[in-house]
C-alpha cells in the first residue's frame, strides 16, 4: 500500500504545479472608439384628428317606498329605454350598473329609512351628429340620468393617424440627429437601433357635466360637439457617426 501512495505522488505534485491564468479580453481602441461614437435622439409626432363616435351611458333611477316596487318600476323604465335604443340601431349596447339600495333620512344622529333607490345604467356608441336627438328622446322613452359623454374617433380614422405620428416622428429624431452632427461638423453613418414609444389608441374625451345636456325644448334638441383627438408618437434612434 504504501508503494502506491507514492507512486500517484508525482501525478499530483504535477497537476498542482500549473495554476490556471484568465487574462480577461481588452477590446482594442478601434472598437471602443466604434461603441462610443453613438448618438441617441428621441423624435415625437403628434397627429390630431375630429371625433365622430360618442358613447354615452344612460340610467333609469326610480325611488319608491320598497324594494320590490322600485325595482319593478326601474326594470320597466330600463325595458322601454332598450327598445328605444334597439330602435335607434346604436352600437355596443350593453348593461353597465343595476344597483337597489335603502334610503335613509337622518335626523339628530338617527338614521330612518324613507324608501329605496333603484337604478339601472346602459351604454351604447352612436354617430355624434345625432347624439343630440337621441339624448332627448331617450329621456323621453324613460331615461332619468345622463351620465357619461365621451368622444372618440373612428378606428380607422385612428389606426391612419397612428402610422401618420410615427412617420412623424421618425422624421423628427433624424432632423435632431442632422442637426446636432452637422454643428459637431460628424457625419451619421447608419442607425444601430430603432425604439418605438407611444402610439396607443387614445382614451375617449370625456363630458361628465349632466347639465350642460339638458333639453332645450321640444322643437330643440340638445347641442353637443365632439372636438378633436390627439394621437401622439414617439420614436427613439441610436445612430453611430
Amino acid at each position: 500500500m504504501k508503494k502506491s501512495v507514492f507512486y500517484y505522488l508525482p501525478i499530483v505534485l504535477t497537476l498542482f504545479s500549473y495554476p490556471i491564468i484568465n487574462i480577461p479580453f481588452i477590446p482594442s481602441a478601434m472598437a471602443q472608439e466604434q461603441i462610443m461614437k453613438t448618438l441617441t435622439v428621441t423624435g415625437e409626432g403628434t397627429v390630431r384628428i375630429p371625433t365622430t363616435l360618442t358613447d354615452v351611458s344612460l340610467g333609469v333611477e326610480i325611488q319608491g317606498n320598497t324594494a320590490t316596487e322600485v325595482q319593478n318600476n326601474v326594470a320597466q323604465g330600463t325595458s322601454s329605454l332598450v327598445d328605444f335604443l334597439r330602435s335607434r340601431s346604436v352600437e355596443r349596447l350593453q348593461t353597465t350598473g343595476v344597483r337597489l339600495q335603502p334610503n335613509y333620512q337622518y335626523n339628530n344622529n338617527q338614521r330612518r329609512l324613507i324608501g329605496y333607490i333603484g337604478t339601472n345604467t346602459v351604454t351604447f356608441r352612436v354617430k355624434t351628429e345625432e347624439v343630440g336627438s337621441l339624448l332627448d328622446d331617450a329621456v323621453k322613452a324613460g331615461a332619468t340620468r345622463i351620465d357619461r359623454v365621451g368622444f372618440t374617433a373612428e378606428e380607422t380614422a385612428i389606426s391612419e393617424a397612428q402610422k401618420e405620428a410615427l412617420k412623424l416622428a421618425t422624421l423628427d429624431a433624424q432632423k435632431q440627429a442632422e442637426a446636432v452632427l452637422s454643428t459637431l461638423n460628424f457625419q451619421s453613418q447608419e442607425i444601430i437601433s430603432i425604439s418605438i414609444n407611444g402610439a396607443n389608441a387614445p382614451q375617449p374625451q370625456i363630458m361628465r357635466s349632466p347639465e350642460t345636456m339638458r333639453t332645450t325644448s321640444a322643437a330643440d334638441s340638445t347641442p353637443v360637439i365632439g372636438g378633436e383627438q390627439t394621437i401622439r408618437a414617439m420614436v427613439t434612434l441610436q445612430i453611430s457617426y
